[in-house]
């Protein structure tokens, strides 16, 4: 066996009876136990085409903040396991190849590539350091992963250590995400009709920004970025993105039970989302938005579809405040509008992300990461990620010195 400091996810108490847990806690800001530590933490010599790594900077991800909040589910309960090391984004050295190991030599640095669980066609099925048993995640300063998660940095990049981090899991999902929104938007909106300057818009997020960033690169869309966050909107202007602010519609979150019974923010909710598609009318020429990116879910999807164009695409990749969602199919097919739902990539769209990357520089710039958070201070990272103060959409932690 082998030793390693390792930041642990415990298992959680079991949940009260009826909870069904729709809305990460961890969007308050509170870590729902005290089951997320810093220890020691023990794992099995690598053997086959595993490898021994240690990884280097990770980038904080959603779904790790999901994991301590324990929402949906507790991810070691149904692991099976007392204790899970989380981190699924990020770059690693290879220490020492397994013995079956052909591609992978002592000294690489490599992109974490998750997809280790995958079906016949190659896409995710479990996701490596979640809710797939038996794996461990970065934030540890050894682990042993396959082979096959281990992407070398490519020679001609230019391109940082902690900026690869941030590519790894969400550049390469959105991708992924928008290789069928576009084609799906495409197969109705062939580019004689419509050929450039398209609106793509999304509600704020690191997938968000980086698939609408590759929207403009790749496509000459036209793209919006709505987001309450000032630095978040500089940001994406910086990147040559329209923005909206989305504190100007501070009730356009949709809650049918409140919808029903309130009449006041019923009232206000019908005021914000007036407002709202009248600005969406006043961007798009009237016709509304050809692929809408909506990684947040039930509370923003009633004026996301009414927002949509005809022939639009809804774009999902994630469900951040609510996966359970209710639609009037008859207006859906009338309208013509298609839902794209991906979840990562299969490893052929990683390695062509990461050409493209490094051909057409569709990376977040090294100045726009920010802070880079030390390995004793995980902790706090979690809970300000989970309070949603941090202003960068990829915060960097620091594990191992390069």
């Amino acid at each position: 066996m082998l030793k390693t400091e390792a930041w642990v996810l415990r298992e959680g108490p079991l949940p009260a009876k009826g909870d069904r847990r729709q809305v990460p806690r961890g969007s308050e800001g509170v870590i729902a136990d005290d089951g997320f530590v810093r220890e020691t933490f023990e794992f099995e010599e690598p053997t086959g085409n595993e490898c021994l790594v240690e990884p280097l900077y990770g980038c904080w991800e959603g779904n790790m903040a999901h994991a301590i909040a324990r929402v949906p589910v507790d991810i070691c309960r149904q692991r099976g396991e007392a204790k899970v090391v989380l981190g699924n984004s990020g770059v690693v050295r290879v220490l020492r190849p397994g013995p079956e190991a052909r591609t992978r030599r002592e000294g690489d640095v490599c992109v974490f590539y998750g997809n280790e669980v995958r079906d016949r066609f190659g896409y995710m099925k479990l996701a490596f350091a979640y809710d797939s048993p038996n794996t461990m995640g970065l934030m540890a300063r050894r682990l042993k992963l396959p082979e096959s998660t281990l992407v070398p940095i490519p020679r001609e990049s230019t391109f940082t250590l902690p900026q690869w981090a941030a590519f790894s899991l969400r550049y390469v999902t959105a991708w992924s995400n928008h290789r069928m929104a576009y084609g799906s938007w495409r197969l109705q909106v062939p580019e004689e009709l419509f050929p450039e300057g398209f609106p793509v818009w999304g509600w704020g997020g690191g997938v968000a920004y980086a698939q609408l960033t590759l929207a403009t690169l790749k496509d000459s869309a036209r793209c919006v970025l709505i987001t309450s966050s000032p630095a978040r909107r500089q940001m994406a202007e910086r990147a040559g993105l329209e923005t909206l602010d989305r504190s100007t519609y501070p009730d356009l979150s949709f809650h049918a039970s409140r919808f029903d019974s309130d009449p006041e923010y019923a009232a206000r909710y019908r005021e914000n989302e007036k407002r709202f598609l009248k600005e969406v009318r006043a961007r798009t020429d009237g016709e509304g938005v050809a692929i809408f990116i909506d990684n947040i879910g039930a509370p923003v999807l009633r004026v996301t579809l009414k927002a949509l164009a005809r022939e639009g695409v809804v774009a999902t990749c994630g469900w951040k405040k609510g996966m359970r969602i209710e639609l009037l199919r008859a207006i859906e097919c009338i309208d013509r509008h298609t839902h794209v739902h991906t979840h990562y990539a299969s490893r052929p769209e990683a390695m062509d992300a990461m050409r493209f990357a490094c051909e057409r520089n569709w990376m977040v710039p090294a100045d726009e990461l920010g802070q880079i958070w030390a390995w004793e201070d995980i902790a706090g990272l979690a809970k300000e990620y989970m309070a949603d103060a941090i202003d960068s959409y990829f915060p960097i932690y620091r594990i191992n010195p390069e």
